[in-house]
């Protein structure tokens, strides 16, 4: 066997791995969400994860992933519906030496991540329904088009635009979808008060939020180290490293800033502000020095969580501050490459140009914020016309009776935590004598 055959044999089992890594933060995400949310929604909460993965896996086979990588114009993808592959119909990911059924598994899991996002904004009040509907549109007609302009040969790409592992294709698309939910739904019953001041409505449980934030960390190695799809020049180790140090970043600028902002040391808003670092470095892992991967993920991790307070003072109630995470974060971290994207590292992945501190000029902050601006739009006006059609036609939300005994019971017939929710299971008094 020769070199050349181990090498492409290493590069797909590297590619199969990271696959794996970034399906697996599903599981993170039931259990941060599940965790962050009420335990009467519990069982709906985490259900919903395997739902919405199902749903994005038909129909990015069916669709999505051809409108991402398949040959057609600066838009969108025309060609290789089914995964049916033609010579040229993937020529945006012919560089990667794998074959194209890992490809299209890796970049499932980036679509199922998207999607999970956006959820948040519709937690514990959307009905069943709807996830089947919007995550079928989601996965067709919003994530596949960024995803083309970006990374598929599209505008964005051609513009030179740095996004190496979605801060902007994965986490804005599903924080914009998130965050025009919420809008539409309204907040849950109870969180606001008549004189709109917010109630805190805690998480049932903080050991799975955090362990649901170890998972998506352990996974985010898979998702921004697995974006080289290639293991020979060791390119992907440095990768991994930039992404680790914005993390920790994150974890103590957070909880330091709650520490500041509200008094207290919140253990939730740590867990946020490593998954907000973990966010940003996605688009600048590739392209910046580990110093400015620290400043990065601290920036982020403490910005989130400001922001999280702001929204909800005014009127937004985000569950599980998905808009903060992953959009304000998304943000920060696409346009960070404008300021500290590194000439030799620029040299490496020869996509755009380096950046301010280098004596790079405005010319990538431009075009990053070009591609901020222009994905949020086209999101944010696709996720309302769906939505607010579905809203005037089938409805978004449950009946407040539902809401309020739960979306476990209401929608699957079956509380998620039976022995402390249903009456069949309370302890009986004792029978007198």
């Amino acid at each position: 066997m020769d070199e050349k055959t181990v090498m492409l044999g290493l590069d797909a089992l590297w590619v199969m791995l990271s696959a794996v890594l970034v399906i697996g933060m599903q599981a993170g995400f039931a259990l941060l969400e599940a965790g962050s949310t009420r335990m009467k929604n519990s069982g709906h909460v985490a259900g919903k994860q395997i739902l919405s993965f199902a749903i994005a896996s038909l129909a990015f086979w069916a669709f999505g992933f051809a409108i991402t990588f398949g040959t057609g114009n600066g838009f969108i993808g025309t060609e290789g519906w089914f995964l049916q592959e033609d010579e040229g119909t993937f020529d945006s990911l012919s560089w990667a030496n794998v074959p194209l059924a890992l490809k299209f598994l890796f970049q499932l899991g980036f679509a199922g991540v998207s999607l999970a996002i956006a959820w948040g904004g519709f937690a514990e009040r959307a009905k069943l329904s709807v996830y089947f509907i919007f995550g079928t549109i989601f996965t067709i007609a919003i994530y596949p088009v960024i995803g083309h302009w970006v990374w598929g040969g599209g505008w964005l790409g051609r513009m030179g635009m740095q996004d190496f592992a979605g801060s902007t294709v994965v986490h804005l698309q599903g924080a914009i979808a998130a965050f025009v939910a919420t809008v539409l739904l309204g907040p849950r019953i109870g969180k606001f008060n008549k004189d709109k001041t917010p109630n805190v409505i805690p998480g049932h449980n903080q050991v799975y939020t955090v362990i649901g934030g170890l998972i998506l960390w352990i996974g985010w190695f898979g998702f921004n180290a697995g974006s080289t799809m290639a293991v020979g020049d060791g390119f992907f180790g440095y990768v991994a490293l930039t992404t680790n140090l914005a993390a920790a970043a994150g974890a103590v600028a957070a909880i330091l800033t709650a520490k500041i902002l509200v008094g207290k040391a919140d253990i939730p808003a740590m867990v946020n502000g490593v998954l907000a670092a973990l966010v940003a470095i996605t688009a600048a892992c590739a392209f910046v020095e580990p110093w400015a991967a620290v400043i990065i993920g601290a920036v982020a991790g403490s910005f989130t969580f400001w922001t999280s307070i702001y929204f909800e003072r005014k009127g937004i109630d985000d569950p599980i501050y998905a808009f903060s995470v992953h959009g304000i974060a998304g943000i920060i971290g696409t346009i960070s490459t404008g300021f500290f994207a590194s000439p030799r590292l620029v040299e490496i992945t020869g996509i755009g140009k380096a950046g301010l501190v280098y004596g790079g000029g405005f010319d990538q902050l431009i075009v990053q914020t070009v591609g901020v601006v222009g994905a949020a739009i086209y999101v944010a006006i696709v996720s309302f016309v769906i939505l607010f059609v579905m809203k005037k036609t089938i409805g978004l939300r449950v009946t407040a009776e539902q809401e309020i005994s739960g979306l476990d019971i209401s929608e699957h017939g079956a509380y998620g935590y039976p022995e402390q929710l249903d009456p069949a299971y309370q302890p009986k008094t004792a029978v007198q004598r």
